[in-house]
């Protein structure tokens, strides 16, 4: 790296950095700090330090978006149980004309069962008391047995957002894909692209892969509805294909969505102080480009305090 043109005032540090990090995992954090030429030299003044600061903001950056994904996640299955038991009881999933597609309802059918099948052949979990005490999963297939497989409320904890994501799109009458969509914010054609989306997202998160200026084959549909909420300039994105095909509308859509489930979240001013604390940082990489947080909607607030949730971090 040296020899390349990159300043190491610090080797030491440097090595142990490389250490625990690995030259493979970091090397990608190099290339904006390169000249472009087939020898990988430098740019003349970039410091290890560069290299580094930009690894550490992708990893803040990933944290990040966990934590709105999360909050999002929680927020569909708890929209799918209510719909649905609602119109088809607690068990509803097991009927399989609530899908479009028999084999991917077996498929999810027999994820359950395994589930299930494992969990009765691991240790019994300790009765324990108000602190300890074992899972709503242990508790259905010990307490109850019938039907063999739990609720819905219990089923959709122990799908993967993977799962979840088919589980949605495979229903099979759309006006419940809408009333999901709805709890969200959002609607029906937009709640199944963007899952999808999610589930790429997040396994590289959950794997701390290389977020920040990956391509990620399956990108959000945008908003046509105005009811949707979205950015002031809605072609802002649409408009330009360098932004369409980078991180921009993900985060866009994450923010989307809190504004309805966490409405006084600070999400949205998080991921603007953590790009401001980094002003170095490529922001086409990310599909950003200059004053882009300035739009309102990265400052919306709820007109009422009582259209707030319970989070407000």
């Amino acid at each position: 790296m040296r020899s390349r043109g990159l300043a190491i005032p610090d080797q030491d540090r440097a090595l142990r950095y490389l250490r625990q990090i690995g030259y493979y995992r970091l090397s990608p954090y190099m290339i904006p700090f390169q000249q472009g030429r087939g020898d990988h030299t430098f740019q003349p003044g970039t410091s290890f330090d560069d290299v580094l600061g930009l690894y550490v903001f992708d990893r803040q950056l990933r944290l990040l978006v966990l934590d709105g994904l999360e909050r999002i996640e929680v927020a569909v299955r708890a929209n799918v149980t209510d719909t649905m038991s609602a119109v088809g009881g607690p068990h509803w999933y097991l009927d399989s004309t609530w899908f479009k597609s028999l084999s991917d309802h077996q498929r999810l059918i027999d994820d359950v069962r395994t589930e299930c099948h494992d969990q009765l052949n691991r240790p019994a979990e300790d009765a324990g008391d108000q602190v300890i005490f074992p899972s709503a999963l242990e508790h259905y297939l010990t307490r109850y047995g019938q039907p063999e497989l739990p609720p819905s409320w219990v089923m959709t904890e122990m799908l993967t957002i993977g799962q979840l994501s088919h589980m949605v799109g495979n229903i099979s009458q759309r006006r419940y894909r809408t009333e999901i969509a709805r709890g969200l914010g959002i609607n029906d054609p937009l709640l199944v692209s963007w899952l999808r989306t999610y589930n790429r997202v997040r396994n590289i998160c959950a794997h701390h892969g290389r977020l920040w200026n990956v391509g990620l084959g399956v990108y959000p549909a945008l908003p046509t509805a105005p009811t949707v909420p979205w950015l002031a300039d809605r072609d802002a994105i649409a408009k330009y294909p360098d932004r369409a095909k980078r991180l921009y509308p993900v985060l866009t859509s994450i923010q989307a969505i809190l504004l309805t489930v966490s409405p006084h979240s600070s999400w949205a001013q998080r991921l603007i102080d953590l790009i401001e604390t980094h002003p170095d940082l490529p922001l086409r990489g990310m599909g950003l480009f200059p004053a882009w947080s300035e739009d309102p909607f990265w400052i919306r607030q709820p007109s009422t305090p009582e259209a707030a949730g319970a989070t407000t971090s």
